[in-house]
């Protein structure tokens, strides 16, 4: 079935699937950078926002030149920019800064568990998409799966600012969701366009931040960290989050939240690989909810979106 957007429900749920495997790269290659550099978290997502806008409008630009741009008025895409960037400026911000307070472990748990039950209740009541006692079976397998992955094995500390920390930051994941959900629902929009919009306008709200942290830090290898830079801002973020945004404007905005969730699972997967870190029985029990989850509401999304497209006898 396809949407207003012109995306197919099934090529959507892909293309979600797809952008969060991506996105668990993303950690790693940010580890790497800091080895390297004093580069403070918000400068990294300053400049993983502006070079992501340069490439993304780029590829739009580009795209432009074969086939005719989506229709949409200039008031309504500055509009989706500024709010859609300012949601992402929280999300990434909120998130590092709960990181620094309370730590790794626990400001993921919060933001990435926070993340669906706010979107769920946001919804439903911003958009009447009801999640169903299935959906609120996965969700909920989603989350304990997500808190065995990340604290199953760890001495966390819980610090309540951290925690306030990264319940903004899933405020602002809610927020760049449903906004998405929202707009894609109209038509009209380019996914290129709206991810440069938006990442053009996230670098701006990011840019003051930067500054007084410290916007070009001391680079002991610049190379390594320029190559890691053109990683972060091409793979993780242009790649993964034009893949977003194209997706998120047609599949259920609570599908997606969990959805996202298959990052700490590719985060996992990639320091087993890549940097011998050993499975545990928590991290393996996690992964398997979680994933569980994630196949469950990728299938009713589908047989839904199925059920639609079916033609009506009358």
């Amino acid at each position: 079935m396809s949407n207003a957007s012109g995306l197919p429900v099934g090529r959507g749920l892909v293309h979600l699937i797809v952008a969060a495997a991506v996105w668990g790269t993303a950690g790693a290659a940010a580890s790497l950078v800091y080895r390297s550099s004093d580069m403070g978290p918000l400068a990294l997502s300053f400049w993983r926002c502006a070079a992501g806008f340069v490439l993304l409008l780029g590829v739009h630009l580009l795209r432009s030149r074969f086939r005719p741009a989506a229709s949409e008025p200039l008031g309504r895409r500055v509009l989706r920019s500024a709010a859609t960037g300012l949601g992402l400026a929280v999300f990434q911000g909120a998130y590092f800064a709960a990181v620094s307070v309370t730590g790794l472990a626990v400001a993921t748990v919060v933001t990435l568990g926070t993340g669906p039950v706010l979107i769920a209740l946001a919804a439903r009541l911003a958009m009447g998409e009801r999640l169903g006692v299935g959906g609120v079976v996965a969700v909920t397998g989603a989350l304990l799966g997500l808190g065995e992955v990340v604290l199953g094995n760890s001495g966390a500390t819980v610090r309540p600012l951290g925690v306030l920390f990264a319940v903004m930051s899933a405020g602002g994941q809610c927020a760049v969701t449903l906004l998405t959900r929202r707009w894609g629902r109209g038509g009209g929009a380019d996914a290129s366009a709206a991810a440069a919009g938006t990442f053009g306008a996230a670098a701006l709200c990011l840019l003051p931040l930067a500054l007084g942290e410290g916007l070009l830090p001391h680079i002991a290898e610049p190379a390594r960290v320029l190559l890691l830079l053109a990683y972060l801002a091409a793979i993780p973020t242009a790649l993964a989050y034009a893949l977003y945004f194209a997706g998120a404007a047609v599949v259920r905005s609570a599908t997606v939240s969990v959805i996202m969730l298959l990052e700490p699972v590719s985060a996992a997967v990639l320091a087993v690989v890549l940097l011998g870190e050993h499975l545990t029985a928590a991290t393996i029990v996690g992964t398997l909810l979680m994933l569980g989850s994630v196949v469950w509401l990728a299938v009713a999304e589908a047989r839904g979106a199925g059920r639609q497209e079916e033609p009506v006898l009358v």
